[in-house]
C-alpha cells in the first residue's frame, strides 16, 4: 500500500531548531516541537487537530499556560480552523517521592529508578508540565534541603499538592519506599492497625500514618478535582484511609466493599474523587526485581503500572489496568532474577509479589470508568 506520509524537516515552534517529522503528502510546510519542547505537549489527547487535504496532520501545538496556541501555516491553506481555546481549568500537578534509605540495612535499590521512571512517564505520556512536578528523593546529588524526603518536607509537599486545587484539576501522589503498620489509636481500623509510609528520618520523627495522609491530601479535595495515589510500598492497601476497597467476589468479578468503622468519622473528600492504586494489601509486601532490565532494580508494581498504561488500548479502564498489572507481576514472579520484599526491616527474598489493590473515596464502575490522569 502506498504511504500517505513523507519524511520532512519541520521547525520547532518552541526553540526554532529543525527536526525530522512525518507529515501528510499534501503538506508543504510543517511545524512541530522538538523532544525538549514536546515534554509538556506530547500525546495530549485534547490538542487541536489540524487537517491537510482532509487528513489529520501529525503536528503539535504549544499550549504553555502563559501563551496562546500557536497556529501553523501551510502554503496550500488547506487547514481547518482550530477548536475553541482550552479552558483555564484542568491543571495537572504531581508529588513524586522516592527513598532508597541509603547506608541502611533495609536499603531499597530500585526506588530512585522508580521515581525517575514515573516522572518521565507523566511528562511524556500524560502531558504533565515539568514545572508542575515536585520530587523528593534521597539521591546523593540532591542539594536542596527542601527536596530531601524527611517527614516535615513530605507533609509540606503534600499540602502543596492540593493547595488551590479546583474543579478539573488532576493530581498525582507517588511514593516508592518502605511501608509500615502501627497500632491504631483512633479506633477507625477494623484490623486494629494503621498503615503508614516511612520518611527518610522515620527512626527519629516517626512514620506518616494513613489518618494524616487522608487529612492532608484527601479531605481537602474539592468537587470536580481528582487525585490518583500510586504507592509502591508494603502494607499499602488502605494507606490513604479511603473508605471503599475493590475486591473480587466468588465469581471473580470486581466489587466494592466498605472496610471502615463508622466511629472513625468521614474519610472522603469535599466532592472530588480520590483513588489509590497500591502495591499490595494491608498485610502484604511490595517487591522489587532486576528481571525487567537484567541489571538495575525496579519496583515490580511501578513497572507493571507504567507498562499497562503505555501498552494497553486507549481509554484503559480500572479493571483492565488491574488485570494487566497482575499479569505482568505474575510474569516477574516466575522469572529467574528473584524478588526482594520492601518493608521497614531487613528485606528478604519473596516467592511471589502480592497483587496491586484499588481503593477509592467513592464507588464507580471499574469496568466502565477509564483511567484519566
Amino acid at each position: 500500500m502506498e504511504s500517505t506520509k513523507r519524511l520532512a524537516i519541520g521547525k520547532c515552534i518552541g526553540c526554532g531548531k529543525q527536526v525530522p517529522m512525518l507529515v501528510p503528502l499534501g503538506a508543504l510546510n510543517s511545524a512541530t516541537l522538538c523532544c525538549d519542547c514536546k515534554s509538556a505537549n506530547n500525546n495530549n489527547p485534547n490538542r487541536p487537530q489540524y487537517w491537510v487535504n482532509n487528513a489529520p496532520a501529525i503536528i503539535y501545538v504549544n499550549h504553555h499556560p502563559n501563551h496562546a496556541a500557536v497556529p501553523i501555516s501551510h502554503q496550500n491553506s488547506l487547514i481547518r480552523p482550530p477548536p475553541p481555546p482550552f479552558s483555564p481549568y484542568g491543571n495537572k500537578r504531581a508529588l513524586l517521592i522516592g527513598i532508597s534509605y541509603a547506608k541502611r540495612s533495609n536499603r531499597i535499590n530500585g526506588s530512585l529508578n522508580d521515581v525517575n521512571s514515573i516522572k518521565y512517564f507523566l511528562i511524556h505520556n500524560l502531558d504533565f508540565p515539568i514545572h508542575s512536578i515536585r520530587m523528593l528523593t534521597d539521591d546523593r546529588e540532591e542539594k536542596d534541603p527542601m527536596r530531601i524526603p524527611t517527614k516535615r518536607n513530605i507533609v509540606q509537599a503534600m499540602k502543596w499538592l492540593v493547595e488551590g486545587s479546583q474543579a478539573g484539576d488532576s493530581l498525582v501522589f507517588y511514593f516508592s519506599g518502605h511501608g509500615a503498620r502501627e497500632v491504631d489509636r483512633s479506633g477507625d481500623e477494623i484490623d486494629g492497625y494503621d498503615e503508614a509510609i516511612c520518611p527518610l528520618d522515620y527512626d527519629r520523627e516517626g512514620n506518616i500514618i494513613d489518618d494524616q495522609i487522608n487529612a492532608t491530601i484527601v479531605r481537602p479535595l474539592p468537587h470536580g478535582a481528582k487525585l490518583h495515589a500510586i504507592v509502591d510500598a508494603s502494607f499499602s492497601g488502605t494507606v490513604l484511609d479511603l473508605p471503599f476497597i475493590c475486591t473480587t467476589n466468588r465469581k471473580g468479578n470486581y466489587v466494592w466493599t466498605n472496610k471502615k468503622r463508622r466511629r472513625g468519622g468521614y474519610r472522603g473528600t469535599k466532592g472530588g474523587l480520590a483513588v489509590c492504586i497500591s502495591a499490595c494489601g494491608d498485610d502484604g509486601k511490595a517487591a522489587e526485581t532486576s528481571a525487567f532490565s537484567g541489571m538495575e532494580s525496579s519496583g515490580v508494581f511501578t513497572y507493571s503500572f507504567i507498562r499497562a498504561m503505555q501498552e494497553e488500548p486507549p481509554h484503559l479502564t480500572y479493571a483492565a489496568l488491574l488485570n494487566a498489572m497482575r499479569s505482568t507481576i505474575r510474569e516477574a514472579s516466575k522469572g529467574q532474577f528473584g524478588l526482594i520484599g520492601r518493608h521497614n526491616g531487613i528485606d528478604t527474598p519473596l516467592q511471589y509479589a502480592h497483587e496491586p489493590q484499588l481503593s477509592s473515596s467513592d464507588k464507580f464502575d471499574v469496568y466502565y470508568k477509564p483511567v484519566l490522569m
